[in-house]
């Protein structure tokens, strides 16, 4: 019998609270690994009036995750396996997770452009859970990173929060409309994965430069702008778009705002085959604001990304892109 990895363990830890005070309190998966993940955060069980045997249970479990000095990692992909399961129960579209070699895949990225940098905020305006930002977080090579995360969702920041706890990062989380005024200082650098779609808000969208003509506004094109607005100058943005946002009528507005705002530095398309249907896929989308420190790529950072499972392509991609790094940043 195989020896269980300790990201299999914790899960396991997890979930089985979890599941106790779902049952307990007869909430949703999510709802109880709120509940749950504090506890542990907290090492104590916080809830009051579960009955003595659950209570014996819990608290074993409170135990469990505190004899082990667990690796930050190792924490953030047993929540992020919890959290998979509570999606299944039924989720709406912009609940889903950024899949975790993406996650891994942008904080390599995110390394590489900032390479120079010691110290540096980052924002992520759509958190979500906080996998994303998380996984940046904890690979960030010798790097002393602020974060602040934004979510209209409650229960998405809820778990942000814990999930954040847990790892012990510092986060600065914000409930309320991305798309409203946001009380946080511009940032060295903004990772995203954009919500898509059109943004019910009609009246909020007209104060943009990137309002639909007709109509209601695509919300990605709107959190670009947010993006450009919330970035210091010379930060790098690291978006998840989708490969259809620069077809039909509201293209050219969005190509002109980033063409006048930002250098495009790269656009990397994810594999087509990480996504259930075609019309959901997306592309890593870097962008650099003009300013002080900035300068335009030789060469802006193409590639269609091979299956991350491929090794021998993905090993292949990764020479030509540290290549290109550094070819790029020996002139800068």
């Amino acid at each position: 019998m195989m020896e269980r990895t300790d990201v299999e363990t914790l899960f396991s830890t997890i979930d089985e609270a979890t599941l106790l005070l779902k049952k307990q309190l007869g909430y949703s998966y999510l709802e109880a690994l709120v509940e749950s993940g504090e506890n542990m955060f907290q090492g104590e069980v916080l809830q009051e009036g579960v009955f003595d045997s659950v209570k014996e249970r819990l608290e074993a479990s409170v135990k469990a995750f505190a004899e082990i000095e667990y690796k930050t990692e190792d924490i953030r992909r047993a929540f992020q396996l919890c959290l998979l399961k509570g999606m299944k129960e039924g989720i709406q579209p912009h609940h889903e997770m950024t899949p975790d070699a993406v996650a891994l895949f942008v904080s390599y990225l995110f390394n590489k452009f900032t390479q120079e940098k010691k110290e540096l905020s980052l924002l992520d305006p759509a958190v979500g859970t906080g996998n994303l930002v998380t996984a940046i977080l904890n690979n960030a090579e010798g790097k002393e990173v602020t974060g602040y995360g934004v979510d209209a969702d409650e229960l998405l920041l809820r778990l942000a929060f814990v999930n954040a706890n847990l790892q012990k990062h510092g986060i600065e989380l914000f409930n309320g409309d991305s798309l409203g005024s946001l009380y946080i200082d511009p940032v060295d650098a903004i990772v995203c994965d954009l919500p898509v779609g059109h943004y019910p808000n009609e009246e909020r969208a007209a104060t943009y430069r990137l309002k639909a003509n007709n109509g209601m506004s695509y919300t990605h094109h709107l959190f670009i702008e947010q993006c450009a607005h919330h970035i210091k100058e010379g930060g790098y943005m690291f978006l998840l778009i989708p490969n259809f946002m620069f077809e039909g009528e509201e293209a050219k507005s969005l190509h002109e705002f980033i063409n006048e705002t930002c250098y495009i530095q790269g656009l990397l398309q994810l594999p087509v085959s990480m996504f259930k249907n075609d019309r959901h896929a997306k592309s890593i989308f870097v962008l650099q604001k003009k300013g002080a420190g900035a300068k335009a790529p030789k060469q802006v950072l193409l590639a269609e990304l091979p299956s991350f499972t491929n090794m021998a392509a993905m090993e292949k991609m990764m020479v030509q892109m540290n290549n290109w790094f550094d070819t790029e940043f020996a002139k800068r």
